[in-house]
Formats: C-alpha cells, sequence, structure tokens
C-alpha cells in the first residue's frame, strides 16, 4: 500500500516523513541557489571568499542526509497542562528541518533543549511528556513505531506492552562498517554526561560495552552545537589511542552534521619532530615520568646565563652602554616573571632598549614607541641577548640532555638517580638534532620543553578516548591543549595496558591539570551480552580489583563458544568460524596475538577469505584480522579469538596481558568463539567447560 493511501497511524507517520524529507529537499536547494557576486568588479573578495566557505559549510551538513535512515528516530508528546509546549508533538532527529525560515520545525535536532525529556523522561518525573515514541526503520522507510506512555505507573506501563523492543532491536541491530551514532539510544545516564555544560570537565570510567566512546563523541556534538560561537574559534579536540580507532569512529560525528572538529592519535599529537624509533618499555616509562617535566623545566632555565660585560649599543644619537650590574637586574626582573622562555628573550631585548631609551630622553633627545621597537630588534641589543639567553627548541633541548652527561647530571640532580641517567644516555638517538631517530616518547619529551618555550594552542574542548594508557608527560600535553577550557576523559583503568598505565583516575586528571573534574562511573553494559562479559569478568580480580563487574542489559544464549583444538587445526577452525559469522548479518573480527598475526594473515588470504589487516589507518572492514594491541576502543559483531595464552605472553607483564586478554575478550556484541590449542589461561578456567574439536 502507498504510504500516501494508507489511513492507519503508521501510514500518517510515513506521510509526515516524506513532509519532512521534501522540506529538507527545499532547504538543500536553498542553499545551493545562494548567488555570490562572483566576477564582480565591485563585490568585496573578502565577503565573497567567505560566503563561498558558508555555502559549502552549509552543504555539509546535507552530506550525512543520503536516506540511508529516516529524518526523524523519535516523537515526544507534550501534556496539554504542560508549562512547556502544551500538547505540542515534536519529531526528534540528527538536524533540524523546517519548511520555510520561521515556521515551526518539522523536526528537532537531538541536542535542542525540548529533546533533554526523550533521554530522561520516565513515568516518576515524565518531565512534561504524555508519551515518547520510537520508530523502527529498514533504510530510509518506517517500518514500525512503539509508545511508552509516560503519565501511569511503571509497572502499568509494562503491562500495556511497553517492552522497549525496538530500543533493544536498534542497540542490538548489526554493524556494516565503522561505528555509528546512538542518537536513538542514548540511555539516561550518558546523556546527563552529553549534556553537561562547556565548562565542566568529566572523566569516564566505563567498562566494556558501556558506550563510552561513543557518549564522548556525542558530547562533542552537542557542545558544538550548543556554544556554537563560543567553540568556533577555540574547536574541539578528539584524540583516539591510534590511527585505525580514529578510522572506526571517523563517520560518527559528520553523521551528526559536525565537521569542524579535530581528530587526531596520541601518536600523532606532538608535531614537533618525526617518530621513526621505537624505545623498549621501561625507557619509555622513563621518558614518560611526570619528572622528566621538571629535568626539562631545569635544563631549559639552566641554559640561561648572566651577564659577563657591560651591554654598548650605538644608535643615531650616540653610543649608550648599560652596565653589567645594571643588565643584571634588568635580566632578574625579566626571569622573575611567569613569562615563557621565548617570551623571555623578547622581553630581555625591550628592558635594554627601555633603558637606552631612558638615556636618551634624560640627554634630551626624543625616542617613539616605534624606534624603541626598532631598538630592541637591533643587531647590538640581538647579540647582547643571545649571549645570555641563547634561542632554544625542544628537540634541542632534549637533544643535549641525552649527549651532554654534566649537562643532564645538572638537570636531572635529585630527580633521576644514577641508573635513570644512564639509560637516558644509553639510548640516546644518534644524529644531530634534524636527524637523530626519535621516538614517541621523546616526542612527547619535545613537547613539554617546547610549550616552556611558545604556549601550544588549546582547544575550548579536549575528549580524549582511553586515557588510562596514557604516561604522565601525555597527560600533561592534552592538559596544555585545554589549558583554559575543559576535558572529557574517557576510559577503564581495567584495560590499561602500557607499561606506565594508570591506576588512578585522581593521577590522570591531576597530570592534566584538571584535578576538580567531575568522575562518571558506567557500569551498565548495552552491547556485550552478559554471557561473555561474564567470562571476561574473571579477569577483573587479577586486574583491578578496585573496580566493580559490569553487568550487561542484553543475554544472549549461545553467544559465548569455547573451543579447543587439537595441533594443527587451529587455522582451520579460526576460517569455519570466521566463514559462518560472515553468513549473516554484521561485521567479524580475528583477533590474535600481534605475533600471529601474519600466519593468520596467510591462511585466511591462501583460503580465499577476504580480510581488512588493520595496522594503519585504515578503518576496520567487513572481516578484519585485528592484532590485539590494536583492538582497544573497536566493536565487533563476531569476534573469533584466537590463543588466549599468547595474548598474555605477548605482554611486558602478567597484569597486563590479562588486562590485554579482557579488552579482547569485550569486543563482541553478537557472538564470541574462543580458539586455543593449549588450557586456558587459569584465570579464565573456572566453570569452563571446552567443546574439543579434534
Amino acid at each position: 500500500m502507498d504510504a500516501g493511501d494508507d489511513d492507519t497511524e503508521l501510514g500518517a507517520e510515513r506521510r509526515y516523513l516524506r513532509r519532512s524529507q521534501r522540506a529538507l529537499r527545499g532547504m538543500r536547494e536553498q542553499v545551493e541557489r545562494t548567488t555570490i557576486a562572483e566576477g564582480d568588479p565591485f563585490a568585496d573578495k573578502v565577503t565573497n571568499a567567505y560566503l563561498r566557505l558558508d555555502r559549502q559549510r552549509r552543504l555539509a551538513t546535507f552530506a550525512g542526509d543520503d536516506g540511508s535512515a529516516p529524518l526523524f528516530f523519535a516523537r515526544v508528546d507534550h501534556d496539554p497542562h504542560a508549562a512547556s509546549l502544551p500538547g505540542q508533538r515534536v519529531y526528534l532527529g540528527r538536524r533540524h528541518v523546517r519548511e520555510a525560515a520561521g515556521d515551526d520545525p518539522l523536526v528537532v535536532d537531538w541536542r535542542a533543549e525540548v529533546a533533554r525529556p526523550f533521554y530522561r523522561a520516565h513515568p516518576g518525573d515524565p518531565m512534561g511528556l504524555v508519551n515518547r515514541r520510537r520508530f523502527g526503520h529498514d533504510g530510509g522507510e518506517l517500518t514500525a513505531f512503539e509508545d511508552e506512555p509516560l503519565t501511569r505507573p511503571a509497572a502499568a506501563d509494562a503491562e500495556a506492552g511497553g517492552s522497549g523492543d525496538l530500543l533493544r532491536r536498534e542497540i542490538e541491530r548489526p554493524r556494516s562498517g565503522p561505528m555509528r551514532d546512538i542518537v536513538a539510544t542514548i540511555q539516561p545516564e550518558q546523556d546527563e554526561i552529553v549534556r553537561a555544560d562547556l565548562g565542566v570537565s568529566i572523566c569516564v570510567q566505563g567498562a566494556p560495552g558501556t558506550g563510552k566512546t561513543a557518549v564522548g563523541l556525542h558530547r562533542a556534538a552537542y557542545l558544538l552545537y550548543t556554544y556554537r560561537e563560543q567553540l568556533k574559534r577555540s574547536g574541539v579536540l578528539v584524540v583516539g589511542p591510534n590511527r585505525a580507532f580514529l578510522g572506526y569512529i571517523a563517520a560518527v560525528l559528520p553523521s551528526l552534521g559536525e565537521f569542524t572538529v579535530t581528530q587526531t592519535s596520541v601518536a600523532d599529537l606532538p608535531t614537533a619532530v618525526p617518530v621513526r624509533a621505537v624505545d623498549p618499555d621501561e625507557l619509555a616509562a622513563l621518558k614518560g615520568d611526570a619528572r622528566m617535566a621538571d629535568v626539562l623545566a631545569r635544563a631549559l632555565s639552566g641554559g640561561v646565563g648572566v651577564p659577563t660585560g657591560p651591554v654598548r649599543v650605538a644608535t643615531r644619537m650616540g653610543l649608550w652602554t648599560i652596565g653589567t650590574d645594571e643588565a643584571a637586574d634588568i635580566l632578574a626582573a625579566v626571569r622573575g616573571g611567569s613569562l615563557r622562555y621565548g617570551a623571555g628573550r623578547e622581553m630581555l631585548g625591550r628592558r635594554f632598549a627601555a633603558a637606552i631609551r631612558l638615556r636618551a630622553e634624560a640627554g634630551g633627545h626624543s625616542f617613539t614607541d616605534g624606534a624603541l621597537e626598532t631598538l630592541a630588534r637591533s643587531r647590538p641589543i640581538r647579540d647582547a641577548v643571545a649571549a645570555i639567553w641563547p634561542k632554544n627548541t625542544g628537540a634541542a633541548l632534549l637533544h643535549r640532555l641525552y649527549t651532554d652527561p654534566a649537562f643532564l647530571e645538572a638537570a636531572a640532580d635529585g630527580l633521576l638517580d644514577a641508573d635513570e641517567q644512564r639509560l637516558l644516555r644509553q639510548h640516546a638517538p644518534a644524529g644531530t638534532v634534524r636527524t637523530a631517530r626519535w621516538s614517541l616518547a621523546d616526542a612527547y619529551c619535545v613537547d613539554e620543553a617546547q610549550d616552556l618555550i611558545e604556549r601550544v594552542p588549546a582547544f575550548g574542548h579536549v575528549i580524549v578516548d582511553e586515557a588510562q594508557d596514557l604516561s604522565a608527560l601525555q597527560c600533561r600535553a592534552l592538559g596544555r591543549r585545554c589549558d583554559g577550557g575543559s576535558v572529557t576523559v574517557l576510559g577503564d583503568l581495567a584495560q590499561g595496558t602500557t607499561a606506565w598505565a594508570s591506576t588512578s583516575w585522581a593521577h590522570t586528571l591531576e597530570q592534566m591539570g584538571k584535578p576538580t573534574a567531575h568522575l562518571e562511573v558506567l557500569t551498565r553494559g548495552y552491547r556485550v551480552p552478559a554471557q561473555i562479559l561474564s567470562f571476561a569478568n574473571r579477569l577483573l580480580p587479577h586486574i583491578a580489583p578496585e573496580l566493580s563487574a559490569a553487568s550487561s542489559a542484553r543475554s544472549v544464549p549461545g553467544s559465548l563458544t569455547l573451543v579447543r583444538a587439537e595441533p594443527g587445526r587451529c587455522a582451520g577452525l579460526v576460517l569455519d568460524h570466521a566463514r559462518r559469522t560472515l553468513g549473516g548479518e554484521g561485521v567479524t573480527a580475528v583477533i590474535a596475538a600481534d605475533g600471529d598475526v601474519a600466519a593468520l594473515s596467510t591462511a585466511l588470504a591462501d583460503a580465499g577469505l577476504p580480510f581488512v589487516e588493520l595496522g594503519g589507518t585504515q578503518a576496520p572492514g567487513r572481516a578484519s584480522l585485528v592484532p590485539a594491541s590494536l583492538a582497544k576502543g573497536l566493536e565487533f559483531d563476531h569476534v573469533v579469538l584466537v590463543e588466549p595464552a599468547a595474548v598474555i605472553d605477548a605482554e611486558h607483564d602478567p597484569t597486563a596481558g590479562l588486562r590485554r586478554l579482557y579488552v579482547a575478550l569485550t569486543r563482541a556484541v553478537t557472538s564470541l568463539a574462543v580458539i586455543h590449542t593449549g588450557e586456558l589461561p587459569v584465570h579464565l578456567r573456572s566453570r569452563s567447560s571446552d567443546r574439543t574439536v579434534p
């Protein structure tokens, strides 16, 4: 039946959808028709350039409306006696839609204040609503709706059929590729975080499947909508653990109409030096220690000398001399301030010039401000400043620390012991500052030092995911980038796998300079089945005994399979399970210890199974082969986990290995098959019943 002839309530909703789609096309066409006076000799070129950019930006907001999903996912009906919008129906979608300027919107953006009750209302507090309606869809077509009356007791509501089937199906909907938005399924405790004020810094301790990554991304979208003018210049930065993760989340914000967010990985955040080396864990942990910040600050400050003679400057008005003692007093005054190293150098030159100006004016000479600036930049003063306060860069400072034992000893005295200093010297990168092969830990040391020289540009808000794996210097680097702004920190202490992983959010937040950030704990999972989560939770007493075990809102019988394979049968079983899951909907990942990936890649390729091997910037595909070290933050419908004991053994210590295994075990949202040839790790064996395949 054509929706236009359908006189059912679903037919009426479909007609409303068609009307909204026509209105959206009209909005797009109006933007496309925007005229710009190209070639007009009287037109302002700057204005035209701005108009072109504005048109491109506005057109980009329509890019996500490709018809693959309806323009709205919900409707809220207000009580006729409500203080706000009495008796009105409001449709909620990913963007606003209206037929003409000034008209009431047909669809309201989910981030608008009027949408808040959809996410928060319940029978005990309906927030002015009488009904909440969710829509089911197949592609861009509405297929069903489900009402949740909010004016009756919760028990009566359940008896009336408010089972939440559409919500459950939306949460469980198979993936078809990278991460998607969750605007239709945001839960009340998640919405509290998403809609927190811009000035509020938040740390989210989130167990697997609690949606912390999605919450962080939707918070970015909400802040840009609510505080657009405030964030227009300062912007929002999203930092993920690696490039594969960035590829996985790349489509979420554009699907919500936000294209201006800067997204980068922990490895790509510092840009002063290229990263071409990998440090051993012990060395990387030392370089990332908070004490290195003090070493670098001492080293930079120690590079400033003292005047060894008078400062003499010849000008058109004569030869002027600043005595050694006066120059020392000027230097002390500049150093007593809170200027950064580079600004201090400039100030020293200006103070020398100002001292000469006083002498000149006392002698009857006039001295303009322009002449003062010229004098401050003159060669004699620049030479005098350079002799006392030499130019420096973060990379040059770090290189000298590594290659000059006396310089390192002076800067590290009382901070690093002799063995630690020796470790830094022994692994000093060969070559010059320009040719040295720097590691990622070096890059963060350089970033720390560079900020002492010149302020690093900051953002209005920074969102960092998998923050439990950050070193102290990485935390400080992120803190600098939200200096004066706010931060949303996302992570799970149970999933820390680096040698320097945090065991305390208080410590992480202190290093970021945000010690008063609010800690929010998410323990209710909505994606990972209870059977899988319960199995993974056996590891929690050994990896994070202070954390409460996560629970799941979903029970999926048969979602967990344990398979003990005979030697030589492992690869074949992996292939069998992968093919079986790929026969249905959703995406599949084979996760293995990094050292086993090459052999599995060959086996899958020889069997003719198309797959994406993660390792660079590419996003996961329909079938993916994932090194365990890159699995963090990703999610798949089906996971085949190969040799869990090997995942543990690949790490620097057993606890880190168990945490890596915990991550791998919690990536599946529909099914998990654990295939192993030896015994399961002892921490997982309790109550396990392997099905052995001969």
